[in-house]
């Protein structure tokens, strides 16, 4: 057996050792909501969040009261382990205000969000004023059960 023989069968051994490998999580970011007032608040949650294996970096904005943790970790795990330090946290509720197209909604606006940034809405369509496709407006408009109807004699 050479040293083509040798290599191979290693690369073999390795190969058939790999076939039940766990996934590998994605590079990412999680933005978090985290309530801190001082310097001791702000040290507590970036030690704990440091601690998580799979985390490259975390960045914290105490004036937004915002945390992002980069690397290779889930949100729900690092939302539980920010609450674990028994600070309040969420996970960060804000977008741009550019990205929402009714941004002065009621959904929408929130007094406590960061200038530049509105309330994140899941469902846009329900803002503004109901309409209803069933029927025809123009037959409801003169109609006597409509109180609001036309009274045009």
């Amino acid at each position: 057996m050479g040293v083509l023989g040798t290599l191979e069968y290693i690369s073999d051994l390795m190969s058939s050792g790999h076939k039940h490998k766990k996934k590998r999580k994605q590079l990412q970011t999680v933005d978090l909501k985290v309530r801190m007032d001082c310097d001791g608040c702000e040290l507590k949650v970036k030690n704990a969040l440091s601690s998580l294996s799979g985390v490259k970096s975390v960045d914290i904005n105490r004036k937004q009261q915002k945390v992002s943790v980069s690397g290779y970790v889930e949100a729900n795990k690092v939302l539980k382990k920010a609450k674990s330090t028994g600070k309040k946290a969420e996970i960060w509720p804000y977008v741009p205000y550019n990205l929402v197209a009714q941004p002065y909604a009621a959904q929408a606006y929130d007094k406590k969000a960061p200038p530049g940034y509105v309330r994140k809405v899941e469902n846009p369509s329900n803002i503004g004023t109901m309409v209803r496709y069933d029927q025809d407006p123009y037959t409801s408009m003169f109609s006597d059960e409509n109180p609001n109807a036309c009274s045009i004699m």
